[in-house]
């Protein structure tokens, strides 16, 4: 749940770095979240429900997921890769899944190496 209410606390930033763990447990407290509204949706004879996480989460969704791509020393354009069928959405699937880029790189420090302090 910390990781989730990190990503919250970013929901703005596309710059940075976001590591694995960060972005794939925001995604999974997410779908539980849309779980819960679809649910709730359906039960009140209300589909559009939905539209309520899906639109508060939308900037820190993309935001998350730009900063993701970083950590594997890509630019944040390519989430628009997304919008390709089939193959687009493998593809970001893929770079997601991807262990960080290591060391520095043009888009800041690897969030999984500690700061070393002299």
């Amino acid at each position: 749940m910390s990781w989730f209410i990190e990503a919250l606390k970013k929901y703005a930033v596309f710059g940075g770095r976001a590591r694995r763990k960060e972005y794939w447990l925001y995604t999974l407290f997410l779908e539980i979240i849309y779980g819960v509204f679809g649910i709730l949706g359906y039960a009140a004879h209300a589909p559009y429900l939905i539209a309520i996480p899906v639109l508060g989460f939308l900037l820190p969704t993309l935001a998350v997921a730009v900063r993701r791509l970083h950590d594997t020393g890509r630019s944040g354009w390519w989430f628009l890769f997304e919008l390709v069928p089939v193959v687009g959405p493998i593809t970001l699937l893929v770079f997601y899944c991807l262990d960080s880029q290591p060391g520095v790189n043009k888009f800041g420090p690897n969030p999984k190496e500690a700061p070393v302090f002299a």
